[in-house]
């Protein structure tokens, strides 16, 4: 069983380490909400994120302030209970109108690895805190 832990260990922080350099190269990343901003700066996210529940924005004050970044892609990291799924889809659709790419990559990565366990983006660290502690990390 910690073989199996190690290697998920290993692709969810391989995984992290691509969206630190995707976000240090000028991706946006979208997230839901202030926790979820600290939870990525705990992961050494450095670049900008873009919370969409903050000023209790409706959904087209999102996709509003999404486009006026000027990006040409952004990175789509909402959470993953139905609500993030919702959304997800509904912003990936309304950016591809945009001409703005929205990648789902890391989301869908992510939902593959830690769907079961975690529901939303800011329990990611301590996740993978707690996997590293049994598996002796």
């Amino acid at each position: 069983m910690s073989e199996s832990l190690k290697r998920k260990v290993e692709k969810i922080s391989r995984l992290l380490e691509r969206l630190v350099a995707e976000s240090a190269k000028g991706t946006s990343i979208v997230v839901e909400g202030q926790n979820d901003v600290d939870a990525l700066r705990e992961l050494d996210v450095k670049g900008e994120v873009i919370a969409v529940k903050n000023y209790g924005m409706v959904f087209p004050d999102v996709v509003s302030q999404v486009e006026s970044r000027g990006k040409r892609e952004v990175i789509l990291l909402l959470d993953f209970d139905s609500y993030g799924k919702e959304w997800t889809k509904r912003l990936a659709e309304s950016l591809e109108r945009l001409r703005i790419k929205p990648n789902l990559l890391f989301w869908n990565s992510l939902l593959g690895l830690v769907g079961r366990d975690v529901k939303d983006v800011e329990g990611l660290a301590s996740y993978i805190e707690t996997l590293r502690e049994k598996c002796g990390e």
